[in-house]
């Protein structure tokens, strides 16, 4: 199964429960206490920063998918298919790290590229600092315009 294909089936789940999760707090309201009302604001809250998550999620994940293919289109997607791996399949740490070096190095040089972040992105990932990866390609997203 593909991560578009599992993304939109977890996001339809998502949905179910938000309904179930309305309805709980229908429930609450219709009951008149200010304690049951209070705990229908929460519940109906839940779903609100659900859907918003979900939602900022999938555009990232959208917005990610399409930079990949302008860098794919022009030949230019980082390859990591010769760094050595570990028996588990994760690239070598200090390979990884080795790796990270030339794609910083290659962002300071040009930091308003989005191809240089979109690399670097990838490096962090690779490196396993996945909060950095994300970081590094929003960037690469604001200088895109994507």
């Amino acid at each position: 199964m593909s991560a578009r294909t599992a993304s939109i089936i977890l996001s339809a789940v998502l949905v179910v429960y938000f309904v179930l999760l309305g309805g709980r707090a229908l429930a609450l309201f219709r009951d008149g206490s200010p304690i049951a009302v209070a705990l229908g604001v929460g519940v109906v809250l839940l779903p609100v920063v659900g859907v918003w998550i979900v939602w900022s999620t999938l555009r990232f994940g959208t917005r990610t998918a399409e930079l990949g293919r302008r860098l794919a289109a022009e030949d230019g997607l980082p390859d990591t298919s010769d760094l050595p791996r570990t028996p588990s399949g994760r690239v070598d740490r200090s390979a990884a790290d080795a790796w990270f070096e030339t794609q910083r190095a290659a962002a300071e040089q040009a930091p308003d590229d989005w191809r240089s972040w979109y690399r670097l992105a990838v490096a962090y990932d690779v490196a396993g600092d996945r909060s950095r990866a994300r970081d590094a390609m929003r960037k690469a997203l604001e200088l895109a315009e994507v």
